[in-house]
C-alpha cells in the first residue's frame, strides 16, 4: 500500500491501513493495556514514525528497554513478514537520532531546573506539603523576590528556608504568620526528598527546551530519551518533573495554532502517578493545559495500564487512542474493561467489550481522528513492528550515542554561581563552605532487509557548538523572566488565562509589558521574577 507523507501507520486491520493523521497528531492520544500487551512496542513505533516524519519526541524509559530505539532492528524474518502484513513498504532496520537524558546524569545529559522555575506550587506538591507549610513555602520565595535572592539549587532552598525562621517574628507582620515548627518541618521533608537524589535536578545550566526539538540534516526529528528507570522509584518526583515541563513548554512556546504536524510529541509514561492523590486544583490545570497546549503545537499522549487511570476530564481531551488487551478477572476487571469500551466509537462488526478482553500480544484496539476532527470506527488492529531495536542496549552502545550527541559537553558539567545561599552567606560575613557535595544511526544495509549505520547527525551535529548557540528561551533562567514574544507567544496566551478574556494582546499592551520587562531588567530581574512566577502559580493553582 502507498504510504501517506501526511500521516503515520500504526499497523493493519485485516487489509486496511490504520493512520494517525500528522495535522490531528496535537490532539493528544492514549496509549493503554495490560502489563506485557504491547505498550512499550507500540510507544516504540509511535515515537519512530514521527522522528522520521520531522517531529521531534519525548518519552520516559521506565525499563531500560525504550533505549533499544537508538539502535537497528536485529535481522528478523519473523519481523519483516509482520512487517509486511501490516502494510509496511521498504521495510529498513535502523535506529532513530536518540539524545539520552537523565535526571541523575548517569545514563544520559544531565537534565536539571533551577528551584525559582519550579517554583512554590510545584514544589509542595513534590513535597507533599500541606496548605499550612505551602503558605510558608510561598512566604520564602516571596521574599527572595524582594530581597533580590536567586533561588537556583537545594542548598539556596535551604538557606532561605533558615533565613524566614531567623526572622519569623518580623515577617509574620507582612506576609503573615510564619512558624518555626512549620519551617522545621519543611526542610525535614526536603532532606527526603535529598536523600532520594532530587538535588541533581535543581541547578544550572537549565534545560533550555529548544534543546528538545532539535532535527537532523535529513529532517528527522530528535527522540528524547529519558533515563527513568532510578527515576520511577520517586513516584512523586517523576511525575513533578514531567509536569513541571508540560508546565515550561505551555509557558514558553508561542501560539502557533494548528500546523500540519506538531512541533513536539510528549509521552507521558505510567500517567496514573501524576493523577494518584493529586488535589482537585492541580487536576484542574492539568486539564486545563492539556486542553490548552495543542494550539502550542504540542501532542500529549498518555501511556498507562488502564484508561480509567486518566480523570474523565483529561480523558475526553484526548482523541487518539491504542488499547491493549485488559484482564476482566474480577467484578472490578469488568467494570474497567466495560467503561474503556464506551471511550471508542462501535464498530458494528464486533464488540469492543468482548474484544479487549481476546487481544494478543501486539494487537489493539485503534480509533484515531479522522480529517475533520472526527474519530474512526474502532478497528482490531496488527501493531506494525518498530524498524528499531526492540530491547535495551549496552553501556558501549549508550557511551557512542552520548559521544555523538548534538548537546555533548552542554548540560554535562554543572555551574554554582552566586545566588542566595552565597549572597546570604556575604551578609552573615562568613565564608561557609559549599555543603553539597561511533554511531549506530542510519546509512544503508544489510539484506534481507537492509540495516542502515552511522550517526544521523552528519558532520559536526545539526546544531551549532554550544559557546556559539544563544540561548533564547530565557533572559536568564534563574530570574524566570518571561521570554521576549510577540502577542501570540507564551505572554500572550497567560494573560488572557489571568484576565479570562479569551482575547490575544494587542499592541499597546505587548507595548506596555515590554516596558515591564526592560525595567525589571534594570532592576536586577526582580520584578521579572515575582511577575513570571505569580503567572506559573495563576496557571496551575487558579
Amino acid at each position: 500500500m502507498a504510504m501517506q507523507p501526511d500521516a503515520i501507520l500504526l499497523g493493519a486491520a485485516g487489509t486496511s491501513p490504520q493512520w494517525l493523521q500528522l495535522k490531528l497528531a496535537n490532539r493528544h492520544g492514549l496509549v493503554a493495556g495490560a502489563t506485557g500487551t504491547g505498550k512499550t512496542i507500540t510507544l516504540q513505533v509511535m515515537a519512530e514514525a514521527f522522528s522520521r516524519a520531522g517531529v521531534p519526541v519525548f518519552c520516559a524509559d521506565i525499563k531500560g528497554d525504550l533505549a533499544g530505539i537508538s539502535q537497528p532492528g536485529t535481522v528478523n524474518l519473523k519481523v519483516e513478514k509482520r512487517a509486511a502484513a501490516t502494510g509496511v513498504e521498504d521495510f529498513v532496520y535502523e535506529g532513530a537520532p536518540v539524545v539520552f537524558w537523565d535526571v541523575f546524569g548517569e545514563q544520559g545529559h544531565p537534565i536539571r531546573a533551577t528551584v525559582s522555575e519550579m517554583g512554590p506550587l510545584l514544589l509542595s506538591r513534590l513535597l507533599e506539603l500541606n496548605d499550612t507549610q505551602e503558605g510558608v513555602l510561598n512566604i520564602a520565595f516571596a521574599l527572595a523576590d524582594d530581597e533580590g535572592l536567586l533561588l537556583l539549587d537545594f542548598k539556596d532552598l535551604r538557606a532561605i528556608l533558615a533565613y524566614v525562621a531567623e526572622r519569623a517574628a518580623e515577617l509574620s507582620a507582612h506576609y503573615g504568620n510564619v512558624s518555626k515548627s512549620t519551617i522545621g518541618a519543611i526542610q525535614r521533608r526536603l532532606l527526603v526528598l535529598e536523600q532520594q537524589g532530587a538535588e541533581h535536578f535543581f541547578g544550572e545550566p537549565a534545560l533550555a527546551l529548544d534543546d528538545l526539538m532539535l532535527l537532523t540534516p535529513d529532517g528527522r526529528g530528535a527522540v528524547n530519551v529519558l533515563a527513568a528507570d532510578k527515576l520511577v522509584q520517586s513516584p512523586r518526583l517523576y511525575a513533578t518533573f514531567l509536569l513541571w515541563m508540560l508546565s515550561e513548554l505551555f509557558e514558553e512556546l508561542p501560539e502557533v495554532g494548528d500546523l500540519d504536524k506538531p512541533k513536539l510529541v510528549f509521552f507521558f509514561d505510567e500517567a496514573h502517578l501524576l493523577f494518584k492523590d493529586a488535589p482537585k486544583p492541580l487536576l484542574d490545570k492539568v486539564e486545563q493545559v492539556v486542553r490548552l497546549i495543542r494550539s502550542k503545537g504540542v501532542g500529549v499522549y498518555f501511556v498507562t495500564q488502564n484508561p480509567l487511570d486518566v480523570p474523565a476530564a483529561v480523558l475526553g481531551q484526548l482523541g487518539n487512542r491504542v488499547q491493549h488487551a485488559l484482564r476482566a478477572f474480577t467484578p472490578s476487571d469488568q467494570r474497567a474493561v466495560r467503561a474503556a469500551a464506551e471511550t471508542f466509537r462501535a464498530n458494528p462488526a464486533f464488540s469492543t467489550e468482548a474484544a479487549i478482553t481476546q487481544l494478543e500480544v501486539g494487537e489493539a484496539l485503534v480509533s484515531t481522528l479522522q480529517p475533520g476532527g472526527v474519530p474512526s470506527m474502532v478497528e482490531r488492529t496488527r501493531i506494525r513492528p518498530p524498524q528499531s531495536r526492540m530491547g535495551t542496549i549496552t553501556e558501549q552502545e549508550r557511551a557512542a550515542t552520548l559521544a555523538a550527541s548534538p548537546l555533548r559537553g552542554r548540560y554535562d558539567t554543572a555551574e554554582d554561581r552566586d545566588s542566595a545561599y552565597e549572597m546570604l552567606q556575604q551578609r552573615a560575613g562568613t565564608a561557609v563552605a559549599d555543603p553539597s557535595p561511533h554511531s549506530p544511526w542510519g546509512t544503508a544495509g544489510a539484506q534481507p532487509a537492509p540495516v542502515r549505520q552511522g550517526s544521523p547527525w552528519g558532520n559536526g551535529g545539526m546544531a551549532p557548538p554550544p559557546a556559539a548557540r544563544p540561548r533564547t528561551a530565557k533572559v536568564a533562567r534563574g530570574s524566570r523572566q518571561a521570554p521576549q514574544q510577540s502577542g501570540g507567544g507564551a505572554g500572550g496566551m497567560l494573560s488572557e488565562i489571568l484576565m479570562g478574556s479569551g482575547r490575544r494582546q494587542g499592541a499597546a499592551e505587548a507595548l506596555a509589558k515590554s516596558v515591564v520587562r526592560s525595567v525589571g531588567s534594570q532592576l536586577g530581574g526582580q520584578v521579572g521574577r515575582a511577575l513570571v512566577r505569580g503567572v506559573l502559580g495563576s496557571l496551575l493553582k487558579r
